[in-house]
This record gives structure tokens, C-alpha cells and sequence, in this order.
């Protein structure tokens, strides 16, 4: 796996959270250009720094996909980052909510991947989508976050097998619970959006096909190692602990 120093990458969902956090670090890394992706670029931060490029890109709207390929044509690294999480029960979630989870974290992350595959060069590309450990194991009270991330993992699974022939890699990184707006409401231990972008880049450039950027996502990765019924088990009893207290 290349050094990211040098690279140009495409972050998408970068105005916020562990989006926001690395665009930073990967500048830290001495990438040569970063492309900050956000359905309103108005809302990106200020980086501080002349290597960021302010790019829109709703990666469900089809139109604005292929704008940003046009315009972000040389990247060698696109990390898909962008999504959205709905609590709610299987049973009585509107399915409009559960629509919109599926439609950003996975149809969309297809969308971003398909139109950004056939620039990624040879040999030293990459390709990284941010799943999450409710990928591997569904989160109740989240029911189509949930769904949306397993289809994910397994869109990431097959589309590692696709791109392979060309040496393109594909990473997925399996975040747990996270500092960010989208995890305010959830009663876990949480990891800084900082501490996860660093070790996020340094998954990257260490070739790990399988990223687990914090302590609870390190936790998790051994419980599904061992046995992925017990993970399902564990997170369910932790659920159940969560409500009764």
C-alpha cells in the first residue's frame, strides 16, 4: 500500500465528524490535495489550508455524483464516508426513514463508488468505505442503520472481489460509537472523531483490509472473529442493560 504522502483524496461527508477529522489528518499525512465532499459546501469547516477543495456532492442524487467525478478526475484514494443513521424498531419504523438509511449508506456509497472506480488508477488506488461494527452486527433501536451497514459490508466484500484484477484496493472501516452528532443521543463509550481519523490513515496506508478505528470497534472485531453469534448476543444483552437502567 502507498504512502498517502503526496496523494490526492476525495473525502465524502466531510463537513462534520469523522469526515471533518480526516481531511485534517490526512494533511497531517502530506497528501497534496484533499477534496472536502458535502451536500452543501457552505457548511464545510475552514481547514486552514490551500490543499482543501470545497467540493458538492449528494451522493444521492445521481446528476451530483457525476458532476463531482467531472470535477474531482484525478483523485487516487476516494474515501467514502458520507451517511445517515434513524433510530427506530423494525416493526414500527416509518419506511420512509428506513428507505432514506438505505438509500444514503448503501445505494448512495454504490453510486460514489461506481463513478469514481474507473478514475482511481491502477495498481495504487484505494477505495474506502466506512461501514460501521453494525455491519457485522445489528444495533437494536436501529434498525435501518443497521440494515443499511450489513448491505454495505457485503457491497464492500464484492466490490473488493471486482476491483482486485485491476489492484485497486478496498478497505472497510468498522467504526463503534463515535463523538459526533450523529451519536449524540447514544448511551456507549465514545471515541474522539480525531482519535478514530488517525488510526482510520494509518489503517490506509498500512494496508489493512479491515479497520477497526477505536476501542469498542477493537472489542467488537474479537467478538466477531470468534463467533459472530455471541457478538449478536453480546450487543442484544448490552441493549436490554441499556434499558432497564
Amino acid at each position: 500500500m502507498p504512502n498517502l504522502s503526496g496523494k490526492i483524496v476525495l473525502v465524502t461527508g466531510a463537513n462534520r465528524g469523522i469526515g471533518a477529522a480526516l481531511v485534517h489528518q490526512l494533511l497531517s499525512a502530506g497528501v497534496a490535495k484533499v477534496y472536502a465532499a458535502a451536500r452543501n459546501p457552505a457548511a464545510l469547516p475552514d481547514f486552514g489550508d490551500a490543499r482543501v477543495q470545497a467540493l458538492q456532492l449528494d451522493i444521492t442524487d445521481e446528476a451530483s455524483v457525476a458532476a463531482a467525478a467531472r470535477a474531482a478526475g484525478d483523485i487516487d484514494v476516494l474515501i467514502n464516508n458520507a451517511g445517515v443513521a434513524a433510530a427506530g424498531d423494525v416493526l414500527d419504523s416509518d419506511l420512509d426513514v428506513l428507505q432514506r438509511d438505505m438509500d444514503t449508506n448503501y445505494y448512495g456509497t454504490i453510486r460514489a463508488a461506481r463513478a469514481f472506480a474507473p478514475i482511481v488508477p491502477d495498481q495504487t488506488g484505494v477505495i474506502v468505505n466506512v461501514v460501521s461494527v453494525v455491519g457485522l452486527t445489528s444495533a437494536p433501536g436501529m434498525a435501518g442503520y443497521s440494515a443499511s451497514k450489513a448491505a454495505l459490508q457485503s457491497f464492500t466484500q464484492s466490490l473488493r472481489y471486482s476491483l482486485k484484477p485491476r489492484g485497486v484496493a478496498v478497505l472497510g472501516v468498522y467504526p463503534g460509537p463515535i463523538d459526533t452528532d450523529m451519536a449524540r443521543d447514544l448511551p456507549w463509550d465514545k471515541a474522539t472523531p480525531e482519535s478514530a481519523a488517525k488510526a482510520i490513515v494509518e489503517g490506509i496506508e498500512a494496508g489493512e483490509t479491515h479497520i477497526f478505528p477505536d476501542p469498542t470497534a477493537r472489542n467488537i472485531e474479537q467478538l466477531w472473529l470468534r463467533d459472530g453469534r455471541a457478538l449478536d448476543a453480546a450487543l442484544s444483552q448490552r441493549a436490554e442493560a441499556l434499558e432497564e437502567a
